[in-house]
C-alpha cells in the first residue's frame, strides 16, 4: 500500500489510503446499482425528446442507459462504433521525450505503457465516443519499487454525474446528493472525446444516433407487419346465394385454417380462391428508409459511407479513407492528451516529484505511402547527391532492418539501375562527337563516383548504345561489294575501291579509352 505523503503534478496532496482503494464500486441498490435498466422498449418520439432534454440538463441516467442499449440493438450503429474504436486500438503507443527529462523517468514511463492493463484502459476510453465520456478507475500500489496502477477498472458511466453549475466537471454519484462527490486526484482516467463543442453529455454520438435508432426501430416493425400480411396469398372464400349462416362460418373457418394448417374442407358448392399479392414493394419503401438512416449513421460515426456499405469503387474508397484517417488522428490525439494528463504526469510526479516537463505518450497514425512514387523519387534524387536514411525509407516501405543471418537481395552484376518510366518520348540519337564532349563535361562538372567500376560499366553501355552508327560505315561497303560482284576477285576489287571507313570506330575507341583512364586517375 501507499506508505508516504505524495502530491500529483499540480502539487495537490493525495491521501495515501485513497489510491489503493476502490471508490466507484457497484452496489446492489442506490445510484450505483448494477441491475439492468431498460429504456429502448416502447420508446416513442415524445419520450426520446424528453430523455434527451433531461440529459442536456444533467440528468443523464436514462440517456446513458439508452446509449448502452443502442449498441446492443442497433446493429449498424454498433458496427460503425466498433470500427472506429478498433481503429484506435490498432495504433501502438510511443513515448516522446522532451529535452532535459532524465533517463530513469523515461524508462519508468516505457515500463508503465508496456505493463499489462494499459492497452485495455486505453481501449476502454473509446467507450466515451458514443456516450460522451468514459471513466476508468486506477488501483495504485507499489510494484517494482514504484507506485503505479496495478489494476484499471472501467466504471459504468451511470455511476457518475456532472456538477450542476457548468455540467463539465465529472463527479461520483452519491445517494442523497444532487451535486455528487468530487473525484480524488490521480484516481480516475477521465476521457471526454471532443466530437463537438459544448458539454460532454451533448457531445456523444449516441445523442444524434438516437433518432436514427428510433426511426429504424419503427421501420423494422412496420416492415415485419407488412411482410406478415402480404407475405402469403390473399384467400377469398365464395359461397352461393342459398348458403346458411352455418355454411358461412364453416367457410370462414376453412379460410383461416389454410393459413395455419395448410389444409381445410368446405361444403359442396363453395370455393376458395388465392389472390397473388405483390409484396416486394415493401423493400422499396421500408428498405430504402432503413438504408438511408444507416448511411447517415456511417457518416456520423466514421465520416464516410464508401467503406461501410456496398457499391463503392476502389478510387472512392481510397478517397474516403482519407476522411477516416483525419478522424483517427483526432481520436488518437485526444486519447494521448487524456492519458498524459490523468496517468503519465501523476505517475511521474508521485514517483519522482513534480517536473518541468514530462514524457508524452503519443499514438502516431501512419499515413499510407505511394510506394511507387516514393521509390521513383528516391531513384532520381540519390544520383544527384540527395541523402536518404535507410531506416526512414524502410519504415515508409514497411520493411524491417536486415538481420545478420538474413540473405540479402543484391542487384545483378554489371546491371545499371532502371530509370523510372516518365512517359516521355525516347530522345533522338546524337552524334558520337557530341556525346564524347558531353561526357567529358560531365566528368569535369560532377564529383567522382564512389565506385569507378560502375562508371566504366556505364560508359561501356553508353558507347554500345548506338553501335549501328559505327558498324554501318564498316559493313556497308562490304555488303555492297558482295551484292554486286560475280566473283571473289571482283569483290576484293570493289572493296579496295570503296574501302570500309573505320575512322568513327577509331575515334570512339580513343575517346572511350581517354575517359576510362581519367576515371581511373580520379579514383586514385
Amino acid at each position: 500500500m501507499v506508505k508516504s505523503s505524495i502530491v500529483d503534478q499540480y502539487g495537490r496532496p493525495i491521501e495515501k489510503k485513497v489510491l489503493g482503494q476502490e471508490i466507484a464500486t457497484p452496489e446492489l441498490s442506490g445510484v450505483r446499482r448494477t441491475a439492468h435498466e431498460a429504456v429502448a422498449s416502447g420508446l416513442t418520439p415524445e419520450g426520446l425528446a424528453a430523455l434527451l432534454r433531461d440529459a442536456a440538463n444533467g440528468h443523464a441516467r436514462r440517456y446513458l442507459t439508452l446509449a448502452e442499449e443502442m449498441e446492443e440493438r442497433y446493429l449498424h450503429y454498433a458496427s460503425q462504433l466498433q470500427t472506429r474504436r478498433l481503429a484506435i486500438d490498432g495504433v501502438a503507443a510511443t513515448v516522446e521525450v522532451p529535452d532535459g527529462v532524465p533517463t530513469k523517468i523515461v524508462d519508468a514511463v516505457n515500463e508503465l505503457i508496456e505493463a499489462s492493463g494499459f492497452e485495455a484502459a486505453a481501449s476502454d476510453c473509446g467507450d466515451g465516443i458514443g456516450k460522451g465520456f468514459s471513466a476508468i478507475e486506477m488501483i495504485w500500489d507499489y510494484a517494482d519499487r514504484r507506485l503505479k496502477p496495478v489494476e484499471y477498472k472501467w466504471r459504468d458511466p451511470r455511476f457518475f454525474q456532472f456538477d450542476e453549475l457548468s455540467l463539465t466537471e465529472l463527479r461520483l454519484a452519491v445517494d442523497g446528493s444532487r451535486n455528487g462527490e468530487e473525484l480524488p486526484p490521480a484516481k480516475f482516467i477521465r476521457h471526454f472525446p471532443k466530437t463537438k463543442a459544448g458539454i460532454p453529455l451533448r457531445a456523444g454520438l449516441a445523442r444524434p444516433a438516437a433518432w436514427a435508432f428510433l426511426i429504424q426501430s419503427f421501420g423494422l416493425k412496420d416492415w415485419a407487419a407488412f411482410a406478415e400480411v402480404y407475405g402469403v396469398p390473399l384467400r377469398i372464400g365464395r359461397y352461393g346465394p342459398n348458403a346458411s349462416a352455418a355454411d358461412k362460418k364453416t367457410l370462414l373457418r376453412a379460410v383461416k385454417m389454410i393459413a395455419s394448417d395448410a389444409a381445410a374442407i368446405v361444403p359442396d358448392g363453395m370455393s376458395i380462391e388465392f389472390q397473388k399479392i405483390e409484396g416486394q414493394h415493401g423493400a422499396a419503401v421500408f428498405g430504402e428508409l432503413i438504408d438511408y438512416v444507416d448511411r447517415q449513421i456511417s457518416k456520423l460515426v466514421v465520416g464516410q459511407t464508401m467503406t461501410a456499405d456496398d457499391g463503392s469503387s476502389l478510387a472512392q474508397a481510397q478517397i474516403h479513407n482519407e476522411v477516416r484517417l483525419d478522424i483517427l488522428k483526432a481520436d488518437c490525439k485526444q486519447l494521448a492528451q487524456t492519458l498524459n494528463r490523468d496517468l503519465i504526469a501523476p505517475f511521474v510526479a508521485m514517483n519522482f516529484g513534480p517536473q518541468a516537463a514530462y514524457p508524452q505518450v503519443l499514438f502516431p497514425v501512419t499515413e499510407p505511402e505511394d510506394v511507387k512514387a516514393l521509390t521513383e523519387s528516391v531513384a532520381r534524387l540519390v544520383p544527384l547527391g540527395f541523402k536518404v536514411g535507410q531506416r526512414e525509407l524502410r519504415e515508409k516501405l514497411g520493411l524491417s532492418d536486415p538481420q545478420a543471418d538474413d540473405e540479402l537481395l543484391t542487384p545483378p552484376a554489371n546491371a545499371a539501375a532502371p530509370e523510372p518510366d516518365t512517359g516521355a518520348p525516347e530522345p533522338e540519337k546524337r552524334e558520337p562527337k557530341k556525346r564524347g564532349r558531353k561526357r567529358t563535361a560531365m566528368l569535369a562538372a560532377t564529383p567522382p563516383a564512389t565506385d569507378g567500376i560502375d562508371e566504366v560499366a556505364a560508359l561501356t553501355e553508353e558507347i554500345l548504345a548506338d553501335w549501328e552508327d559505327i558498324t554501318d560505315p564498316l559493313l556497308d561497303p562490304i555488303r555492297d561489294a558482295l551484292a554486286k560482284a560475280t566473283s571473289f576477285e571482283e569483290a576484293l576489287a570493289l572493296i579496295e575501291a570503296n574501302g570500309p571507313d573505320g575512322s568513327a570506330l577509331a575515334e570512339r575507341l580513343a575517346k572511350a579509352t581517354a575517359i576510362a583512364r581519367g576515371i581511373g586517375d580520379l579514383e586514385d
